[in-house]
């Protein structure tokens, strides 16, 4: 990876020194001090900077961000990928069901990170794995993986200040109200390592809010777009069960596969600014045929 970033300066930013002016461009410590350690990291109108130089105006900064590292313990695997966007900074995906974002006991070689590892590889580009909003393994749909640590940091925070804007369609069982915002608060369940549940004493505070679009009274489902205020683990599948429409296909919280064979789940659209360009991005992905047919 060999990113190089130019900004020009203008009159609200002269005076300010070159480290001031990049954390506000969202460069956190690691990655200054990395700067700092890299040949051309930082240059001012082509020459070398310290940090702590004064701007003026019309000068020109030129960040040079080089990664030659890769994920350690993260095996190259040829599997598909449905490539959603893609550039020097970030690349989204469309994931499909039966593929866990991370590597884990049992799962070495079928994750979204051996399949990445894989593409960046057959181009002979280093690759470190950073996955922003991870989804579970048969949730489908939109992903973010940042290809450099400033894209990561940026990112990473933007999902702390909650300014990542995730929409979901899901297939609930029964005929949900129209709409509804859910405010329960969620926890891990006693005993469990993996379910979650809501609890008013332990639990971290969590909101849904999700209305319908489609009930099918030939099978009793219901479609809802559910936008996510927080982001716990299971929020939607938990939040869903508590209040009477589990998710169908969902072999924690509600095993029945008469219509899909997967947790009827699914990431549609993401909404968020690009952590290098600024520019607001506003990428959709369809409801899966699998999801879809059912009404």
């Amino acid at each position: 990876m060999n990113r190089k970033i130019d900004y020009k300066i203008n009159e609200n930013d002269t005076g300010k020194t070159v480290e001031g002016f990049l954390k506000e461009h969202g460069y956190t410590h690691q990655v200054l001090v990395r700067l700092k350690q890299t040949d051309h990291g930082i240059l001012r109108n082509g020459i070398w900077a310290y940090t702590n130089e004064r701007l003026c105006k019309d000068d020109l900064i030129t960040v040079q961000i080089i990664e030659n590292e890769c994920s350690d313990n993260i095996a190259p695997v040829n599997l598909p990928l449905d490539i959603a966007y893609e550039d020097d900074d970030i690349i989204v995906i469309n994931k499909p069901f039966d593929m866990p974002a991370h590597p884990s006991a049992g799962n070495h070689d079928n994750t979204l990170a051996n399949a990445l590892m894989y593409y960046y590889g057959s181009q002979n580009k280093p690759f470190v794995y950073r996955c922003i909003n991870r989804l579970d393994r048969d949730t489908t749909g939109l992903t973010i993986i940042a290809k450099h640590a400033l894209a990561g940091g940026i990112l990473g925070n933007a999902v702390a200040k909650r300014a990542i804007h995730r929409t979901y369609y899901a297939v609930c069982s029964g005929c949900t109200p129209a709409c509804m915002r859910i405010s329960a608060p969620i926890a891990r369940k006693d005993a469990s390592t993996i379910e979650r549940c809501v609890d008013f004493k332990r639990g971290e505070y969590a909101v849904t809010d999700f209305i319908r679009i489609k009930y099918n009274p030939d099978n009793n489902l219901s479609l809802v777009k559910l936008r996510l205020l927080t982001g716990r683990t299971h929020q939607i599948r938990v939040h869903m069960k508590y209040i009477g429409f589990p998710l169908i296909g969902d072999f924690l919280y509600n095993p029945d596969y008469t219509y899909i064979s997967r947790q009827a789940l699914h990431s549609g659209r993401l909404v968020f600014t690009h952590p290098v360009t600024g520019q607001k991005m506003n990428l959709i992905s369809d409801i899966p045929s699998d999801m879809k047919s059912l009404f």
